[in-house]
Order: structure tokens, then C-alpha cells, then sequence
């Protein structure tokens, strides 16, 4: 009897689409973090632009993402446990979540140039992003790549860690202007913060890896 039924479970259809939907979300944290990049490198003017494009990205995540909770509820086979599905789309939303909020402050703040040290932990979350995207694609094979772009990546949160600690060390030298140390120290932590989520999915997506090799 128990034989029988698990050749009936193993004979229903597993929704594959799964990892469609998480690529879609990594995908666009990169584009994300792309624009997040070019914001602070903006003139003033260009600005609002780049910051609703951002937005834009987000609320698709936040649709991707709530296909997945609906997409979770009513599959019966998944192809992954359903705490490390509902997991890894949450850290993945996160990750874009956080870089929409990151712009969304350049805009409240009226922040001015960005400090050399912003546009570096940018550039470091966009490559953070970039190896989500990998380990991401790889996820249905499970093959090396998974664990090799996660390990990759943390080596980025690493050097984030490394670049936020230098340059806000260099905002408190001399007489700093007391407002826009405050406006651009947030803004760092977010930044700071961005890479310790990416982090975050990264250890969702070792640990399926691990449990699924």
C-alpha cells in the first residue's frame, strides 16, 4: 500500500515554475541595483527618473513574488521544501525592497553629489546581485555553481563591509556639514544593510544546495 502511493506522488506533475519566477526576481535586483548605481552618479536632473524606474522594478518583484505565496499554496508537489520556496522569495524581494528604499531617500533627503565611498558599495551590490542571479539560474540543476556563486558572493559582502566602514570613517573627518552626514550615514547603513540581505538569500540557497545534493 505504501509503495502504491508513492508511486502515485512521484507520478504527479512538480511545478518547475518555481525557478522562473525567483530568476525573474534576481534578475531584476540587478537591474535595480544597476539604476541604484546610476542614481548616484546622476545629475539632479535625472534623478526622479532613475528613482521611478526603481519603483517600477520593485512592484513587478512585489508581483513575482506574491505569484509565488499563490503558486505555493495550491502546487502539491513542489520542487523544493515549501519553508525554503517561501524563504528564498522573501530574501530575493527583500534585496529589491531595500534598494527601491535606498532610492526613494536620494529623493527625500535632496541628497547632493554622492560621496566616492556610496558609488563603491553601489558598485559592490550590484556584483552581490549579479551572483544571486547565478546561483539562482542554477538552483533546478543543483550543480557546483550554486555554492560557487554564493561563496563569491559573501566575498563581496566582505569587501562591502570593508568600504563601509572606511568611508564612513572619512564622513566624521574635518568639520562635516552636520545635515548631510546624517542624510548620507543612513544612507550607507542601507547600503551596508542591502548587502547583509543579499547575504541573507545567499544562505537560503546554500542551504537548498546542501539539502537537495
Amino acid at each position: 500500500m505504501t509503495f502504491g502511493l508513492e508511486c502515485k506522488v512521484r507520478l504527479l506533475p512538480r511545478d518547475e515554475r518555481f525557478f522562473e519566477l525567483f530568476t525573474a526576481v534576481a534578475e531584476r535586483s540587478v537591474e535595480a541595483a544597476g539604476l541604484l548605481e546610476e542614481l548616484l552618479k546622476a545629475e539632479p536632473e535625472r534623478r526622479n527618473y532613475l528613482v521611478e524606474s526603481i519603483k517600477r522594478l520593485e512592484h513587478e518583484c512585489d508581483t513575482v513574488t506574491h505569484e509565488v505565496i499563490t503558486r505555493l499554496d495550491r502546487t502539491f508537489i513542489t520542487p523544493l521544501d515549501r519553508e525554503d520556496i517561501h524563504a528564498l522569495a522573501s530574501g530575493l524581494d527583500d534585496v529589491v525592497d531595500l534598494i527601491d528604499g535606498l532610492a526613494r531617500r536620494t529623493q527625500i533627503f535632496h541628497v547632493g553629489e554622492a560621496p566616492r565611498g556610496a558609488i563603491l558599495l553601489a558598485e559592490v551590490v550590484k556584483r552581490a546581485c549579479e551572483q544571486l542571479v547565478i546561483a539562482v539560474k542554477n538552483l533546478s540543476k543543483n550543480d557546483g555553481a550554486v555554492l560557487t556563486a554564493c561563496i563569491a558572493l559573501k566575498r563581496h559582502e566582505e569587501e562591502g563591509d570593508s568600504l563601509y566602514h572606511e568611508w564612513l570613517g572619512r564622513m566624521f573627518e574635518g568639520n562635516p556639514d552636520p545635515v548631510a552626514l546624517i542624510k548620507w550615514k543612513e544612507l550607507y547603513d542601507n547600503l551596508e544593510k542591502t548587502l547583509d540581505y543579499c547575504e541573507d538569500a545567499a544562505n537560503v540557497l546554500e542551504s537548498i544546495s546542501i539539502k537537495h545534493g
